[in-house]
């Protein structure tokens, strides 16, 4: 193996793809020349131990000017790690670096996430507890965990590093990121949402938003464990989506709509065949046949470009037994309630909205946009008779999530669409430590669909309807 990872004697032998990448480090080094070293700021370590991002930095050259990189694919992680380990004490030898058994380690690992991975983001997205990372230039890397963003020891070495990472995960799924393009959506493997934008956008540069894939979804049992809705709640759903029932699920930025999706979609019957339309393919569907399908941004020439609107017209032509939207922000809202309309019953999506009545508006806001000749009472009708029920959702002050209300839509009076609250939940005041004391409750209304339920063998405690106590 050692004799397949170096160079061999004399640069004739080098393969054609080890030229090629050294000349993109070639064009590399010169790029990160011509902007400069990190500035001051950027040079603070964050603790008393050597300056790990700079020495991996050059570290990584170091290593591309002597190891055979045509090979770096066939091998597995470990491996290249142990194949490295002499390259790197030899480097530290040559530097004289004053490192001790456990500081080489951990810059051997280092150089291993910056050769193999995605250099020093490798360890935040190893960490189980980490649900967001959030990078404000090379300096500057947040977390959120358990609903609270802190500020972490992350950084990069400058700018350039931080866009030879973004232009890793940006051209892995076939995208680029620049001044013309300076906004891209993108997904790591692991299905990871990741989002950039970069100069000049990004007047202080790059800044990138990593959404981090669950690997292991979490179920509605799960999710009442954890408090985020009652188990009345979880049974009323549930039997909603075993019934087909059409659901909306509605919040802000990261209350937790694609959690509740995913958990939602496990109880989607394995018989079905499931189209899924995504900007960025995130949702973890359980069920064998499902079909997946993403949006495509614009070639340099601005063409080429697949909207949501055209996947879901083309999902229509599939034989869907259901569609999932992974988000309804335009005009593809027609498309979908006309989905919804025509046989399709059961389908999902979740939008951005403050509350149910507010969700009902931002559809017939984006049906407008559709440009079709509607009137605002047939919008409205159309919105009444194809959605069913909308699950609200808020992440509230102390950081935690909770399903804040389900409610369904029970048709139109006069030009209004009538909603009726089921259950929600309902704030009593704060713990000593700050939590949110609250309690969920049934407002006493049965949903109109209760006798199809029965009629389909699905079978609901009355007492979870029961409003003069908790869920």
């Amino acid at each position: 193996m050692v004799g397949r990872f170096f160079h061999s004697q004399g640069a004739q032998e080098s393969s054609t793809s080890d030229v090629l990448a050294q000349q993109k480090i070639l064009r590399l080094d010169k790029y990160e020349a011509k902007n400069g070293q990190a500035s001051g700021e950027e040079q603070k370590v964050a603790d008393s131990g050597p300056d790990f991002v700079a020495e991996r930095v050059a570290l990584h050259r170091y290593l591309l000017e002597r190891i055979n990189l045509s090979i770096l694919d066939t091998m597995e992680a470990d491996e290249v790690r142990e194949e490295l380990r002499p390259l790197v004490r030899n480097y530290v030898k040559e530097n004289n670096l004053p490192l001790n058994a456990a500081e080489l380690d951990t810059l051997i690992s280092d150089i291993g996430d910056e050769m193999l991975g995605l250099g020093p983001l490798e360890p935040l997205l190893a960490d189980d507890t980490i649900s967001d990372i959030l990078i404000v230039g090379a300096g500057t890397v947040y977390v959120e965990r358990f609903g609270k963003i802190e500020l972490t020891r992350v950084r990069f070495k400058d700018e350039a590093h931080l866009m030879r990472i973004v232009n890793k995960i940006v051209a892995a799924v076939g995208r680029r990121v620049d001044e013309s393009a300076p906004l891209v959506d993108a997904r790591l493997q692991d299905g990871s949402r990741v989002n950039v934008a970069v100069r000049p956008i990004a007047v202080d540069g790059p800044q990138v938003s990593i959404r981090k894939f669950s690997r292991n979804p979490l179920s509605l049992q799960k999710l009442v464990s954890f408090g985020a809705l009652a188990k009345g709640m979880a049974e009323l759903l549930a039997a909603a989506v075993e019934a087909k029932v059409s659901i909306i699920v509605s919040g802000g930025t990261g209350s937790g709509k694609t959690t509740v999706l995913n958990a939602l979609s496990s109880f989607i019957p394995h018989d079905e065949r499931l189209v899924t339309i995504e900007d960025a393919a995130e949702l973890q569907l359980q069920q064998p046949h499902v079909v997946r399908l993403e949006t495509r941004p614009p070639t340099v020439d601005g063409r080429n470009e697949v909207l949501q609107r055209d996947l879901v017209k083309n999902a229509l032509r599939m034989r869907p037994d259901r569609i999932i939207v992974g988000e309804v922000r335009g005009p593809e809202a027609f498309d979908m309630l006309q989905a919804m309309n025509t046989g399709h019953e059961g389908s999902m999506s979740t939008i951005h909205a403050n509350s149910p009545r507010d969700a009902i508006a931002r559809i017939e806001q984006m049906v407008g946009m559709a440009g079709m000749p509607m009137t605002q009472t047939a919008i409205r009708s159309q919105i009444s008779s194809a959605v069913h029920l909308i699950v609200q959702l808020a992440r509230l002050r102390d950081g935690t999530r909770r399903v804040v209300s389900i409610s369904e839509i029970v048709g139109m009076e006069g030009d209004v669409v009538q909603l009726q609250e089921l259950m929600l939940f309902k704030k009593i005041g704060l713990e000593e430590d700050g939590k949110i004391k609250g309690e969920f409750r049934a407002s006493g209304l049965r949903p109109s669909f209760i006798e199809d339920l029965e009629t389909m063998g699905i079978h609901l405690d009355p007492q979870i309807f029961n409003p003069s106590g908790p869920l």
